[in-house]
């Protein structure tokens, strides 16, 4: 076995970063870039108007306060009149200021006489409510870095420098294999001897916490032939395999071994952890893959620590798991010299760990925001101490 620190290591010296693929901005949210994004055009790309109301010229506001009014300009208008001094134009949030006028007043603060409109804003600056062409950047000025995640508001910013498609890292394509033949799917007939398979469905919901939505799920008995078959396949045209149970060392667990028929190369079997310790991970061809063990609650402390490591190391995302220092609101006990995650929920103030922290049990799982890290070789806890607490992906 090794430890919970040297297991992480290994799978971040050994997983790459997927091929960078070229697709549209409206598809880019969550991903990120690979490759400097440089702005196509100035925005704003004209001097704007930042508010409805007048532009006049500022210096003949030393003149006077009474201006003529002259047409109207909205937003998405070219006005191609010169406007005389003395005037004014009436114009709206977002609409070219004409060349020769530099200045913009509310529209509540003006009087209206009939063409006319006498100017009662003190404060005016030459300047004032207008937006200047390349206020925000000019044309080819760096827009976004390599590497830069691609929020919502990176999104529009792309959109909005004239970018229509941008160089990004991948998320990978995931293949799923459930083995087990005494599984049946929910909606079915419940036999004796028999369980409902939950583990697929924990998986793909997982995944789609990550903006994952490309995966296979493929369900195979405990027989090596059948397991190898299913790995070898998933080989061709995934980047992530997850396979569930026939981990350990029984009769009936074929996944190292059939790993190993399918070239895959092994990086650990067996972590100094409680849940979860038969984990294996393996790779070829820069194609990571897990065998996570059966019980559903081990799945899911196996993905949050390990898979989501190997999916940072191939999207180039960081902190999918943020991690918090808080106090125990009460003492814990572990029996063995092993890392332990507890299920448990946080708040500002301290984090609990919850009961049922058995691995088969989800029902624990189900409430909780967040797990414990209690180290390996401490084994006893006492209550106010602070613990390292993984924060859970919340949609």
């Amino acid at each position: 076995m090794i430890s919970v620190s040297d297991a992480k290591i290994k799978i971040q010296l050994n997983t790459k970063l997927l091929a960078p693929v070229k697709i549209p901005v409206a598809s880019a949210f969550g991903l990120v870039l690979a490759e400097d994004i440089y702005a196509a055009c100035s925005v704003p790309n004209f001097n704007q108007a930042a508010m409805d109301g007048y532009a006049f010229r500022y210096e003949d506001l030393i003149q006077s306060k009474r201006f003529y009014v002259k047409n109207v300009i909205a937003a998405g208008d070219k006005n191609i009149e010169v406007i005389p001094k003395q005037h004014a134009i009436r114009i709206f949030t977002g609409a070219l200021v004409p060349q020769e006028l530099d200045t913009v007043v509310m529209q509540e603060k003006v009087e209206v006489l009939n063409n006319e409109i006498i100017i009662l804003d003190q404060d005016l600056q030459k300047g004032s409510n207008v937006r200047m062409a390349g206020a925000e950047i000019k044309k080819n000025d760096l827009a976004l870095s390599k590497n830069c995640f691609l929020s919502p508001a990176a999104v529009g910013f792309l959109a909005g420098v004239g970018i229509h498609e941008v160089l990004v890292h991948p998320k990978p394509r995931v293949h799923i294999i459930i083995t087990g033949k005494e599984l049946i799917i929910p909606g079915q007939t419940l036999l004796e001897s028999q369980v409902y398979e939950s583990n697929s469905l924990l998986i793909q919901s997982a995944l789609r916490q990550l903006h994952i939505q490309n995966s296979t799920i493929v369900f195979v008995g405990d027989e090596l032939i059948e397991t190898t078959n299913a790995i070898s396949k998933a080989l061709q045209t995934a980047d992530l395999i997850l396979l569930t149970g026939g981990v350990s060392v029984g009769d009936y667990d074929f996944v190292v071994e059939a790993a190993n028929a399918c070239g895959v190369k092994q990086l650990f079997h067996k972590v100094k952890q409680r849940p979860g310790k038969p984990l294996y991970a393996g790779i070829k061809d820069k194609k990571v893959v897990f065998g996570l063990p059966g019980n559903p609650a081990s799945v899911l402390t196996c993905f949050y620590n390990y898979v989501i490591t190997a999916i940072e190391c191939m999207t180039g995302q960081k902190n999918l798991i943020q991690k918090k220092w808080l106090p125990l609101s009460n003492a814990v006990n572990k029996k063995v010299k092993l890392t332990q995650f507890l299920k448990a929920v946080y708040n500002d103030h301290q984090v609990t760990p919850l009961p049922a922290q058995e691995s088969f049990r989800l029902s624990s799982f189900s409430l909780a925001n967040c797990l414990i890290v209690l180290p390996e070789e401490k084994l006893d806890f006492t209550e106010g101490e602070m613990v390292e607490t993984l924060v859970l992906p919340y949609l």
